[in-house]
């Protein structure tokens, strides 16, 4: 009995596995599904990886993949109230309620289901996917910086066929690569970088050539992207990573090597219309969004400590249980007022506090602290071991916990994807103390 049990939770671990692996890949290429092909189901593919997460959530609660701890109890309740109160004195609105609630009973806990079933291999095939995608994604981004908004390669979601990018500089629109909004082009280079510097420092069976191509191709994505998220996100790693290597002199030196020579290789190509023209634009972009906005300095300050600021600000003027879960995403924008906008706030904390209200959206808040000071604890300690790759993936990770744009299923899904691969990551040496 205890064998055909065993063989049996095996078979169930697979697949979870597999499952995870298609939630992965539908994350990547989501919005080539709704832009072109299956632009008739758009609406409805939006939610494509829900009903993956549930079997996965399901078949891991049956074979104890996943067990109850506080946070899972945290949300569970903070679900219960806030559905209540939704109806009580939100919205109403049953669909708007559900399509909020996935964000906390359906996503959210996949975290600890990665946590428990990757392991070694299946971090490093997520590895390997992410340095091997970047290539043809960046050769993507590159034709949709340079095609018209008319061009096939940039049709918009459904049958909107004036152009799935966003305003850039100069004329020239961000592109959106295989996703629905642009913002996953940024997201997914954010989360290449930690594997391919990550792939310079461990053994992962990856060609080096194939490294340097994929690091190449993450350097040059950001002009092509016109996105300041991406450059930022960009640093934070290059910035967890110069810890690492100071511990390591001979990692130093190669490192060194390989900068000096990608960025010789940078500067003769920025003579070139093919890079010269994507630099003068994001320099273009950088400028103008920062004169706008007040400097560099008060950008970083309104995008991380303002927007915090002004969501506790604004939460006093909100009803004490909110208006409603749900209220602040694009669905509940397009089906009360008939427009992709947000109703509460675009700024995370400002939607949470809005929707939930002062209380049960506080409590929400402080789950998704308390289990970012977890991940960086876990980071640090592997770090101090000599695993670097949660050390890299917190660079970002931790902030998209915090705040990241739930609302939006593209942010979502990063946000609780290399969440749960960070904290999985402990499977690949062990750390110094029980953590």
């Amino acid at each position: 009995m205890k064998i055909a049990n065993y063989i049996e939770k095996e078979k169930a671990l697979r697949r979870v596995t597999y499952a995870l692996y298609i939630y992965f890949f539908l994350l990547i290429f989501e919005g080539a599904l709704r832009r072109w092909v299956l632009p008739g189901f758009s609406a409805p593919l939006l939610v494509i990886r829900d009903p993956i997460a549930i079997y996965i959530l399901i078949t891991a609660w049956q074979f104890h993949f996943i067990k109850i701890n506080g946070y899972l109890i945290g949300l569970i309740l903070i679900s219960f109230i806030s559905l209540n109160t939704t109806f009580f004195f939100g919205h109403g609105n049953i669909f708007i309620a559900i399509y909020g609630l996935r964000i906390l009973l359906i996503h959210f806990p996949l975290l600890f289901v990665i946590e428990s079933v990757f392991k070694k291999k299946e971090i490093f095939n997520i590895a390997k996917w992410m340095i091997y995608l970047s290539i043809p994604m960046f050769i993507l981004i590159v034709f949709q910086f340079y095609s018209p908004q008319s061009a096939w390669v940039n049709k918009g979601l459904g049958e909107n066929f004036e152009g799935g990018g966003f305003v850039g500089a100069m004329g020239y629109y961000r592109p959106p690569g295989t996703f629905s909004f642009t913002n996953g082009v940024v997201l997914f280079f954010t989360f290449v970088s930690p594997f391919v510097i990550w792939g310079f420092t461990d053994k992962i069976n990856i060609p080096k050539w194939v490294l340097y191509l994929s690091l190449f191709c993450l350097i040059l994505s950001i002009p092509f992207s016109i996105s300041r998220a991406l450059l930022f996100a960009t640093i934070a790693t290059s910035i967890f990573f110069m810890f690492f290597i100071f511990r390591n002199i001979l990692l130093f030196f190669r490192i060194i090597f390989v900068v000096i020579a990608i960025f010789t290789s940078l500067y003769f190509l920025s003579a070139s219309n093919f890079l010269g023209t994507s630099i003068n634009v994001f320099k273009e972009r950088f400028t103008t969004a920062n004169e706008t906005e007040g400097g560099l300095e008060n950008v970083i300050f309104v995008r991380y400590l303002g927007g915090l600021k002004n969501a506790f600000n604004s939460s006093g003027s909100q009803p004490i249980w909110g208006q409603g879960i749900g209220m602040g995403t694009n669905v509940a924008g397009q089906l009360i007022s008939g427009k992709r906008e947000f109703l509460i706030a675009e700024g995370e904390w400002g939607r949470v506090l809005g929707e939930l209200g002062p209380i049960l959206g506080l409590l929400f808040i402080l789950i998704r602290i308390v289990i970012s000071i977890k991940m960086a604890r876990i980071a640090f300690l592997q770090f101090l071991s000599g695993n670097i790759l949660p050390w890299l993936l917190a660079a970002n990770v931790i902030i998209n916990i915090i705040q990241g744009q739930w609302a939006q299923p593209t942010s979502l899904g990063f946000s609780i994807f290399f969440g749960g691969v960070l904290l999985a990551s402990r499977n690949l040496r062990e750390a110094p103390n029980n953590v």
